[in-house]
């Protein structure tokens, strides 16, 4: 795996992911609307190409790239954020399988199974009506023939990193362990459960970033599933800064 393609590069979780690529000998192409954006020792080391995500998907510089990580989009933009997730993948999924890259996206902690009955955060009360465009976006990469992946942390902070061998990280279910008595809870009263696991999955930027990077190998475990991410076992995170959901990432 050498080339690898963002989105979102100069955005919060864009920025450790291009800076991470470049510092481990990827040949890193970036797509951005401001260039001056980029740290400028980072710039220097990418292929950095200027445009609108909303505008143009740049098949041409996706084209035959190993690896495509998209931190663009912002979910409180709703119909626009499914729109421009729409776009991609369509335009992506266009490419015969041989010049298809391994796509990771990023999502929420809300789109993974809080219990044996599937049921997630996204499906709360007031939380699907903010975050409900997580479920249309996984649904439409479902729908993909992408070899994609999608990061669904919790609050995410500029933080020192941990360390990938530190954290809990889980396929389509959440990270930490949730009561047994919240199988028998109706959706409101599970609702409180949920917000009181979240600080188990504040989790640093650098850590969301490297976990994308360690995992770009075709048709692995992670291929076509949510992934979770957690602090270790008895830590609790703070947020010190609005979460990766709050803050849009700059295409």
């Amino acid at each position: 795996m050498s080339r690898l393609f963002i989105l979102g590069a100069t955005g919060s979780l864009g920025r450790h992911v291009l800076r991470q690529a470049v510092a481990a000998g990827y040949e890193v192409t970036v797509f951005v609307r401001t260039p001056s954006k980029l740290p400028p020792d980072v710039r220097e080391r990418a292929s950095v190409h200027t445009g609108d995500l909303n505008a143009l998907v740049p098949l041409d510089l996706i084209s035959g790239t190993d690896a495509l990580i998209n931190c663009a989009g912002h979910v409180a933009d709703g119909e626009a954020f499914v729109g421009l997730i729409d776009r991609l993948v369509t335009a992506v999924d266009s490419l015969p399988p041989a010049a298809q890259p391994v796509c990771w996206f990023l999502a929420g902690v809300g789109l993974l199974h809080i219990d044996s009955f599937g049921r997630r955060g996204v499906d709360l009360p007031k939380v699907k009506s903010t975050y409900w465009p997580h479920r249309v976006n996984v649904e439409r990469l479902i729908r993909s023939r992408l070899d994609w992946r999608l990061l669904c942390p919790g609050p995410m902070v500029d933080q020192p990193p941990l360390g990938l061998d530190q954290l809990r990280v889980s396929i389509d279910v959440l990270p930490v362990r949730v009561p047994a008595f919240a199988r028998a809870l109706p959706g409101p009263l599970l609702l409180p459960v949920f917000a009181s696991l979240m600080p188990q999955m504040i989790v640093p930027y650098a850590d969301a970033a490297a976990l994308m990077l360690a995992n770009l190998d075709r048709g692995n475990a992670m291929s076509r599933h949510r992934v979770g991410l957690a602090l270790p076992e008895g830590m609790r995170g703070r947020k010190s800064q609005p979460s990766a959901e709050a803050t849009p990432a700059e295409q």
